[in-house]
């Protein structure tokens, strides 16, 4: 019992091996969500659910409640499953007092039932707590008394340079491959959302014959991003100060603007410039150690070479006050706003004069 990772759980669920307690908690949702699933749908059988199942929300249920569920034997069965989702609306688990005596007084009446309960949990009943985008105090009673009779899985939101890693993983895990190219241009169109990145690979091994190798041909037929216009081919046109490759992509933007939002590419923009200024203050300049502290795939190491030997220090804290600029006039403030795809253009022009 204590910390387990996904893969340990998912071993154990196919294995039948269960705890009564399960904290699903954490920044990234796609791993809660798909350890919930693996329990909803595993564990009991159609005619066994109808008796034994049981989905709560936290924001409708309350300590008491979810202890007298938790405390029932199961009807025909050898379990019973209770899922609690969004369980981080549960009072017990972020008290909102405001002093040390509400805080005191709140943890008797919600907390207190609760952590009796989990220092002594029904072997018969599997209580999954899915706490998402958060973490309990790992300090608290609860928390101890889950870490000591059941489980515990918490993941953070990976970071970016992890993504295409992810992708390339995710798709290997159902026998297919994708070039580095291709998976780092997904990671780039589609953020750190890991269902949205999961649903999109499942769209790409749909379509894909099984044996071929994704790449960047199938990444614009499938998932609708163009392999020459896109906002990863952007960062490297202005990087290396290519203002005809620039303006290209630019008037694409405009012509296509679902091809790259207005916040998708103010958000890459500000997080290239951000990582060549701190390119900049390195010291040790090694391609090892500048991916290591930009946290970047490896791939784009030369992208910010270029862009740190074609922008000094000085010319990127201008080009931050462009983006300041046309990210207000986006949102209507500071100025006249034509249009995101015009707005991009001039933004450019900007950037490289």
């Amino acid at each position: 019992m204590g910390l387990k990772s996904f893969e340990e759980l998912r071993r154990d669920l196919k294995n039948k091996i269960y705890y009564p307690v399960y904290l699903l908690q954490g920044e990234e949702p796609y791993y809660i969500d798909q350890l919930s699933h693996l329990i909803e749908n595993g564990v009991l059988d159609e005619m066994e659910k109808e008796f034994n199942q049981t989905i709560l929300y936290g924001k409708d249920c309350d300590p008491m409640q979810l202890v007298s569920a938790a405390k029932r034997f199961p009807m025909m069965s050898n379990y019973q499953v209770i899922i609690v989702k969004e369980a981080q609306e549960i009072k017990a688990f972020f008290p909102k007092a405001k002093n040390k005596e509400d805080d005191k007084k709140e943890e008797k009446e919600n907390a207190g039932p609760l952590a009796n309960y989990l220092a002594n949990p029904q072997p018969s009943t599997l209580l999954v707590l899915c706490v998402k985008y958060k973490s309990i105090d790992k300090r608290g009673k609860i928390y101890k008394a889950i870490e000591k009779n059941g489980v515990v899985f918490e993941m953070k939101k990976l970071y970016d340079d992890k993504l295409p890693k992810w992708i390339e993983d995710y798709l290997a895990d159902k026998k297919m491959k994708i070039s580095p190219n291709a998976s780092l241009l997904m990671a780039e169109h589609l953020g750190n959302d890991l269902s949205r990145i999961a649903n999109e690979c499942d769209k790409l091994l749909i379509n894909i014959k099984a044996g071929e190798t994704i790449d960047l041909k199938h990444i614009e037929q499938f998932i609708g991003v163009s392999k020459e216009f896109n906002i990863f081919e952007l960062l490297k046109a202005l990087g290396r100060k290519d203002v005809l490759k620039s303006n290209k992509i630019a008037n694409y933007f405009k012509a296509n603007p679902k091809s790259c939002p207005m916040p998708l590419t103010m958000a890459n923009l500000y997080n290239f410039f951000s990582k060549t200024l701190l390119y900049h203050s390195l010291t040790d300049k090694s391609r090892n150690n500048v991916a290591t502290a930009l946290k970047i795939h490896s791939f784009h190491l030369d992208d910010y070479f270029s862009c740190a030997k074609n922008y000094s220090p000085d010319k990127i804290v201008h080009v931050f006050s462009v983006l300041r600029e046309y990210d207000l006039r986006s949102k209507g403030l500071g100025g006249s706003n034509p249009g995101d795809g015009d707005l991009v253009r001039e933004m450019v022009y900007k950037i490289l004069h």
